[in-house]
Formats: C-alpha cells, structure tokens, sequence
C-alpha cells in the first residue's frame, strides 16, 4: 500500500490531476465533511474549521488498513499522518491569481492565498510534518497531462524536487 498525499494552495490543480492518478482518490475536504470532523465556519474567511486531530487520526487509520495504492488530495492533507509520499503543488502567483478570481474567490481571500503561495506555505508545513518525503513541484507552465507524468515519476521513482526548489518570493517583493 502507498498513501500519496497531493496539496497545495486552492486553485493549483491538486483535484484535476489527483483524479489522473492511478489509485483510489479521496478528497480530504469530503472526508472531512462525511466523518464529522467540520467543527464551525470561520465567519471572517468563511472557511470550514476542520478538528485536523481527528481528521489526521482517521486518514492513518485508513493508510494503515488499505492494501492498495490511495491518492489523498486537498490543501489540508500535508497536515494529517499517513503519508509515504506528499506532492506539493505550485503555481505562480501571478497565474494563481487569474484562477481565484475565475472561481469568484473574495479579494481578501485572494490574497490571503497569494501571499501563502508566494511564501509556500504548504511546502513549509509539509516539510515540517515530512521532511524526507515532501516534493515540490511547479506546475504553472505545464498541462495537466505533464503535470501528472512528473507526478507519477515522482511516485514511482522520487526525484529530485525538494522544498525550496519553487521560490516565488519575487512576486511578494514587487507587491
């Protein structure tokens, strides 16, 4: 069994090229949702609260009991155990911008998630949860077919990815 565990800032193609891969997909965010883990909405950002305790309890368990290969893909999923390999998703700003506001995300949201693409956010916390097995990977220029072969090349064969390879810090400096 392999749990590879795809995440990223919203808008970076982690739901597109997850359903590409070859295993059993389970959206965090539903998960979530299913097992009662939703604690409230943040009424300022209007995000759901997510117990990550309980949330990451179950998503080992899971990991732990499954014989086949599971594609675990959501923006929280760096955050839960279980993971052999975590993929981190990245796109530069400037192109993850023109998505947020495509799905009509609030202004403040926008930024909020530019500044944490920017800063690599979810690389970071992944690394931190999983530093020998965290890969980063910039997708900004790729087609969702390139995307998933430089992910399942991962997967299969590692690669040399390592967080702090994508830096967008140029875009937070121009701001």
């Amino acid at each position: 069994m392999t749990a590879i565990f795809i995440t990223g800032t919203p808008c970076t193609g982690k739901t597109t090229l997850a359903s590409k891969l070859k295993g059993r997909l389970i959206k965090i965010n539903d998960l979530a949702i299913t097992h009662g883990f939703v604690m409230g909405t943040d009424e300022e950002k209007g995000y759901k609260v997510i117990d990550i305790t309980r949330l990451s309890r179950h998503v080992d368990e899971l990991t732990r009991d499954c014989d086949e290969t599971l594609i675990f893909e959501g923006h929280l999923t760096h955050l839960c155990d279980g993971a052999d390999k975590v993929i981190v998703l990245r796109v530069r700003p400037e192109v993850l911008k023109k998505r947020l506001e495509a799905r009509q995300y609030s202004e403040s949201k926008i930024r909020e998630n530019l500044e944490a693409e920017a800063l690599g956010v979810c690389s970071a916390e992944a690394f931190e949860k999983y530093p020998e097995s965290t890969y980063e990977l910039d997708v900004t220029n790729l087609s969702i077919d390139e995307a998933v072969e430089l992910v399942e090349d991962v997967i299969t064969n590692g690669g040399d990815y390592p967080v702090g390879s994508v830096d967008f810090m140029d875009w937070l400096l121009e701001k």
